[in-house]
């Protein structure tokens, strides 16, 4: 057969299969990101009908898939916003980071992957699935609630978070000496900086930039500025995801909601390729030795992420049951974990760690949804509520007591 005709045939098939994994998703109300993992493995190395012809198209529309997933993102939220979020809860995301970074790295350095793996595997368990999380409070009907802005909060600073990760990870990944790696970094970090001043002072100008009328020019004007931007980015050992999303972080106002608006579907059809391609590269063979390290990571920085928000909304003076709703939703892992995992490999790390980041990702996107059902149900809902009537209990007799000891001084 014609190899163009094999190329359109096995990029069809591809894609049908992506629509019909979603359709199975939305019946079993999870994400579809581990079910196109899922397919990916079956269709990948040493699955059961690997791709050859449309290899190349799947490999660069992953790579459009990672830069429209960070400028989509960016998109969300202003330069103010973020300064905003990382000043008020910037205590949150310390712990956050502590609690669930730590985790990955001492893992990666007992399975004896080095230094540069542990700072991958410490990103992979660190950030939460923002788009995941989303949708998950959404179906979930808790938009309302008072812990939602909390989880919202501790998702920015782990967005904002991955603007200064990534180029660090990058200079570690390419293996450059301590000066080149610093300079590297501090160049990475100064056009962070740069980029958010221009979007603070003059982030209208940009806007205007891209702004037109006319749907197809506004969606080409973004489109292009991202991937230029993108691609300057790269070229200068930086990351090009990270370029994406300062990009998208410069846009702001309505012109960033309809270039959301216009993007989306591009984002949503990429970003499928990305997480089948992730698959597509992995050997199914290759997942069993690290089924049993998936396990124990996911168990352990479940917990940590659930101590997470729980301690933040505990600060933030929410009650017992939004405490647990805030901590079991911030649980799944996913886009950025496998961006992470991906770029890893990309550089050379053991492949060993994209079969441990695709398992450990499976098992938190599917653990999480199930998790945060947990503070709904009759026995869970009655046990957060005598802890939340007990608590009360104390804290009258700690305030009685101190009301009796200031009169007994008086006297």
């Amino acid at each position: 057969m014609d190899h163009g005709a094999l190329v359109l045939i096995e990029i069809g098939a591809l894609l049908l299969g992506i629509a019909l994994l979603g359709r199975l998703a939305a019946r079993l109300g999870i994400s579809p990101i581990p079910l196109i993992l899922l397919g990916g493995l079956a269709f990948g190395e040493g699955g059961l009908l690997p791709v050859a012809a449309g290899a190349e198209f799947i490999e660069i529309g992953a790579e459009i898939g990672i830069i429209l997933l960070l400028v989509m993102l960016g998109l969300e939220y202003t330069a103010r916003e973020l300064v905003t979020n990382l000043h008020a809860a910037r205590r949150d995301g310390v712990l956050d980071m502590l609690l669930n970074a730590v985790p990955g790295a001492l893992l990666a350095l007992a399975l004896g992957w080095g230094p540069v793996a542990a700072v991958a595997l410490a990103g992979i368990t660190w950030i939460s699935s923002s788009g995941v999380i989303a949708k998950m409070v959404q179906d979930l009907g808790r938009l309302t609630n008072r812990e939602t802005p909390v989880i919202l909060s501790i998702l920015v600073i782990e967005d904002l978070a991955m603007a200064f990760y990534l180029p660090i990870l990058t200079a570690v990944l390419v293996g450059a000496g301590f000066a080149a790696g610093l300079v590297t970094v501090v160049i990475a970090l100064a056009a962070v900086v740069l980029i958010l001043y221009v979007a603070l002072r003059h982030g209208h100008l940009v806007s205007r930039l891209v702004w037109s009328k006319n749907a197809e020019v506004l969606l080409l004007s973004v489109l292009g500025l991202t991937l230029l931007v993108a691609g300057l980015a790269a070229g200068a050992s930086v990351s090009s995801a990270v370029g994406a999303f300062l990009v998208g972080i410069a846009i702001s106002g309505p012109v960033a909601a309809h270039a959301a608006r216009l993007l989306t579907p591009l984002r949503d059809l990429f970003a499928s390729v990305f997480f089948l391609f992730f698959g597509l590269s992995t050997d199914p063979r290759d997942l069993v030795p690290m089924l049993v390290p998936a396990i124990l990571l996911a168990v352990v920085t479940i917990a940590t992420k659930v101590l997470t928000g729980y301690l933040a909304a505990r600060r933030a003076g929410i009650g017992e049951a939004g405490r647990w709703r805030a901590g079991f939703a911030l649980t799944p892992r996913g886009e950025f974990s496998i961006v992470i995992a991906g770029l890893a490999v990309a550089a050379g790390v053991d492949r060993s760690l994209a079969a441990l980041a695709t398992a450990y990702v499976l098992i938190t996107i599917i653990a999480g949804p199930l998790l945060s059902r947990l503070p709904d149900t009759r026995a869970f809902a009655a046990w957060t509520r005598r802890r939340q009537a007990e608590r009360r209990r104390r804290q009258k007799a700690a305030t009685a007591g101190e009301v009796e000891s200031s009169h007994i001084k008086f006297i």
